[in-house]
């Protein structure tokens, strides 16, 4: 009897202690009228059953009468029920948005075939510092024959294409593939096919597939744009698939793809690094094996190539972390402000619900007076906590549909996936979870706490408030975590800031005011020849010179920051080479005036001139860093070193420029004449961006411009067209999204917290009016019981703040990769973050101090 008297545990407590001893008898009296060896077997199995049925319907039945019970009281307090859901709110949808972001980012599968075994294959070229690095078509090659971690291995580049053909030509971002890549990922086209044996064939016509942002805008969805001939760089493909709308590869960006074939002469020269390796793991093999193996490869290449591939190695991880140190921190510190906003509203509703069970001690105490057990009473507090917070979750639910939008601006774009979350299932699930444990979190301990409570004291009058005790305890420890909860978000968000300004400060090496940006991609072969190159050049700047208001214009390979690769060996005469170590440059052709046009100073020697042609001397323009470098203390000018192919002499030296960025190093940099190159050389630093300074508003050119250009060449398209000062300030575009975001959640929770301060400070000086009114009884001054009541909200916000501080260094030390230099312990940061809190203390008890001062003691004391 024991086992089925813990068996009817699964009632109701109210339940059993009204049917229990009856259905014990019962059970017996069964029992001991079975017979044979299957009776008792059988008795247990229908108790079993009735219990599985009857118990469930009890529970049933008790929560249809607390939620008619609940519904009602609530009705009665639609203040309350609003203030509460509102919070609920607000806490509940400021977490499931950050998490569907840092969901989307860091953990959900990538929409491939078997994404937990697609890695990406890069060089490592360790002893220059880089971690990942293009790989070459040779060692890919090499890779490809020596390994036997891989199913399959692919590879792919990048670049745009000019799209000529019907209608206007325009700029595309496409990405070159081997025929294996489409296939490892898994992904079947919309319509027609992807690329197979046949488009890999010597001889064979190019062909593309469309991507369907492409598709739909440029051809209108036609289905007969299968077999349509298109122009690329004015060669003609044949467009055979349009892939489905939510592919995406290698990144967002990517419109169109085409076949990436190799010539005997790619594999030849192994420090040409252009392309990325693709490849998916066979299913008995890990990802610690792969890398083992492909470290034995590089090691074994470097052995047969000593000089192309010394101190190379093989990076092989999962496709999906192909990420920065930056986009990864920054989904995990969106989702830990939201859980500070979500805390926050937590404490506010847990000192509601604790306000509100003080208010209906009376109430409690007659039901409990009338025979409702503790148990039925936490039963019934907790259906209206969870009761609130489903009301909150729906309304959070519309408001993380709003925020996810917004945030997915902090999506990088390098990943192949949607820039925005779906709002599938998962995310409704998010938001139940979040809801339901936000409901039993913050209703548990007020419910428990009144349940436990409820008695004949209840029935007095006032009740008892009670100084200190663990009432008080609860009441300290809500104001302390949100005090601590407060201070890690306004110091993550200063810390952020601090950043940002930094950023802001670092000078880019030139001037941005002015300064008019176009793309005008010259196409191969048509454009191989540099005498075709510079006449396009010199037509185009001779028109857009002649426009009024124009004070230069000037070509260049990659404007800073807009390309931040492109960097080539430098050779010193007399000085040992190891081509493992080899110094690198920036490599950037130009135009003569660029440096005039982008207010980059000239510190000595002269720029390039028209007069430096293949038949001159190679001429070359160093910045200030590589003088540094390699002749500090010296005369640079007449000095040579071999680059790009030529052995070239110094005629100039000009300010750095921080190519890479405002917030990386940039290597040394040197800028060569567009005219001293061989035909089909080096093509992928042809120059192919204007940039124009101008009086006024330079956009208002942009008309002219184009005509400029199509005057030059009528089938060249024009893109790119943006200010230098975008550029800049795209530079910091994302760091404003972080402090935006991360400013509005901490906005949320500092007025969060202030407002649950003012309660809970508010309620502890209610609670106290006895004790306060026999204070001033007894001869306390105003002065005394506003010192008190102000100690105390100090004393509370101090372990606050101590608390707070050491959780914010923690926060701040996991995300320095955020923080661009900017100390995790910065001081005028801390001290902000304390300032504010203590005055946001303050503020919420200043209210409650002066209402404990106009306490009245007759009035006080017959409070029983």
């Amino acid at each position: 009897m024991r086992l089925y008297r813990a068996l009817l545990h699964v009632y109701p407590a109210s339940f059993r202690a009204e049917y229990g001893d009856e259905m014990c008898a019962i059970f017996a009296e069964k029992r001991r009228e079975a017979t044979g060896r299957l009776g008792p077997i059988l008795a247990w199995l229908e108790a079993l059953a009735d219990v599985a049925v009857s118990a469930l319907r009890a529970h049933a039945d008790l929560f249809r009468q607390d939620l008619a019970f609940t519904t009602r009281t609530l009705r009665r307090s639609p203040g309350f029920a609003l203030t509460a859901m509102g919070v609920a709110a607000l806490g509940v949808g400021a977490a499931t948005a950050a998490f569907s972001i840092t969901d989307h980012v860091l953990f959900r599968r990538l929409p491939f075939a078997f994404p937990e075994r697609l890695v990406k294959l890069d060089q490592e070229q360790l002893a220059r510092g880089y971690g990942h690095m293009e790989l070459s078509p040779g060692n890919y090659r090499d890779w490809k024959a020596l390994s036997h971690s891989f199913e399959a291995m692919g590879a792919y580049r990048t670049r745009a294409y000019n799209l000529g053909g019907d209608g206007e030509p325009e700029r595309v971002e496409a990405s070159a593939v081997t025929v294996e890549v489409l296939e490892i990922l898994g992904v079947r086209p919309l319509a027609g096919r992807v690329f197979g044996p046949q488009d890999d064939a010597p001889g064979a016509p190019d062909t593309v597939v469309l991507g369907y942002g492409l598709w739909q805008g440029r051809f209108g969805g036609e289905a007969g744009v299968l077999g349509r001939t298109v122009l690329l760089d004015g060669n003609p493909a044949v467009v055979i698939g349009v892939m489905p709308p939510a592919f995406h590869f290698p990144n967002r960006d990517a419109e169109v793809w085409l076949a990436l074939r190799f010539g005997p002469s790619d594999y030849d020269d192994r420090s040409d690094t252009y392309i990325h390796g693709i490849a998916r793991l066979r299913p008995d093999v890990t990802l610690a094996q792969a890398r083992a193996e492909m470290r034995g490869v590089a090691a074994q290449l470097e052995r047969a190539f000593p000089e192309a591939n010394a101190r190379t190695g093989a990076a092989v991880f999962h496709f999906r972390d192909d990420l920065a140190p930056q986009a990864r921190l920054l989904p995990l510190a969106l989702l830990g402000a939201a859980g500070c906003v979500l805390l926050i509203a937590c404490t506010n509703l847990t000192s509601l619900l604790l306000a509100r069970a003080m208010v209906r001690r009376k109430e409690l105490a007659v039901r409990a007076a009338l025979g409702a057990g503790r148990d039925r009473l936490v039963r019934q507090l907790l259906t209206e906590s969870v009761l609130l917070a489903l009301g909150g979750g729906a309304l959070g639910v519309l408001l993380a549909a709003g925020a996810v939008p917004v945030l997915a601006r902090l999506v990088p774009n390098s990943l192949p996936i949607a820039e925005t979350p779906a709002m599938d299932l998962r995310f409704v699930a998010c938001a139940l979870a979040l809801t339901t444990a936000a409901g039993i979190g913050f209703g548990v301990l007020p419910a428990f706490r009144a349940g436990g409570q409820a008695g004949v004291g209840g029935l007095q009058e006032g009740g008892r408030g009670g100084v200190g005790g663990r009432r008080e305890h609860v009441r300290s420890a809500l104001v302390v975590a949100e005090v601590t909860a407060s201070v890690v978000l306004l110091v993550c968000c200063g810390l952020l800031l601090r950043a940002l300004w930094r950023v802001q400060g670092v000078d880019p090496g030139f001037r941005t005011d002015g300064v008019l940006t176009v793309r005008t991609a010259l196409p191969l072969p048509r454009y191989g020849r540099v005498a075709a190159r510079e006449q396009f050049y010199a037509r185009v700047l001779s028109d857009v010179r002649a426009l009024p208001g124009v004070a230069d214009a000037a070509y260049i390979s990659y404007l800073p920051m807009a390309m931040r690769g492109g960097v080539w060996p430098v050779i010193l005469p007399g000085v040992a080479d190891d081509p493992g170590t080899r110094p690198l440059a920036s490599l950037r052709f130009v135009t003569p005036g660029f440096f005039s046009a982008l207010g980059i100073p000239l510190r000595a020697g002269r720029d390039v001139r028209e007069s430096d042609t293949r038949e001159a001397p190679p001429v070359a323009v160093v910045s200030e860093s590589m003088v540094r470098r390699y002749w500090p203390g010296q005369d640079p000018i007449g000095r040579q070193f071999q680059f790009g192919l030529a052995l070239r002499t110094v005629v100039g030296v000009v300010g750095d420029v921080r190519v890479r960025g405002l917030e990386r190093t940039s290597e040394p940099q040197v800028y060569l004449s567009s005219k001293q190159v061989q035909d089909n050389s080096i093509i992928g630093y042809t120059p192919q961006d204007l940039v124009i300074r101008a009086q006024g508003d330079p956009m208002r050119l942009v008309p002219a411009i184009r005509e400029a250009v199509r005057h030059a060449d009528p089938q060249q398209p024009v893109s790119g067209v943006r200010l230098l000062s975008d550029i800049v300030a795209g530079e910091t575009a994302p760091r404003r999204v972080q402090v935006r975001v991360l400013a509005a959640f901490a906005a949320t929770a500092l007025a969060l917290a202030a407002v649950g301060l003012h309660g809970l400070l508010s309620f502890a000086v209610s609670s106290r009016v006895q004790e306060i009114g026999v204070r001033i009884a007894l001869g306390a001054r105003a002065s005394h019981i506003l010192g008190m009541v102000l100690r105390d909200a100090l004393a509370m916000a101090a372990m606050g703040v101590g608390l707070g501080l050491a959780l914010a260094y923690a926060a701040g030390r996991s995300m320095e990769a955020l923080l661009a230099g900017v100390h995790p312990g910065d001081a005028v940061t801390l001290l902000g973050a304390v300032g504010l809190s203590v005055a946001m203390t303050l503020a919420g008890s200043l209210v409650p101090a002066l209402r404990a001062v106009g306490v009245d003691p007759l009035t006080a004391m017959r409070v029983e």
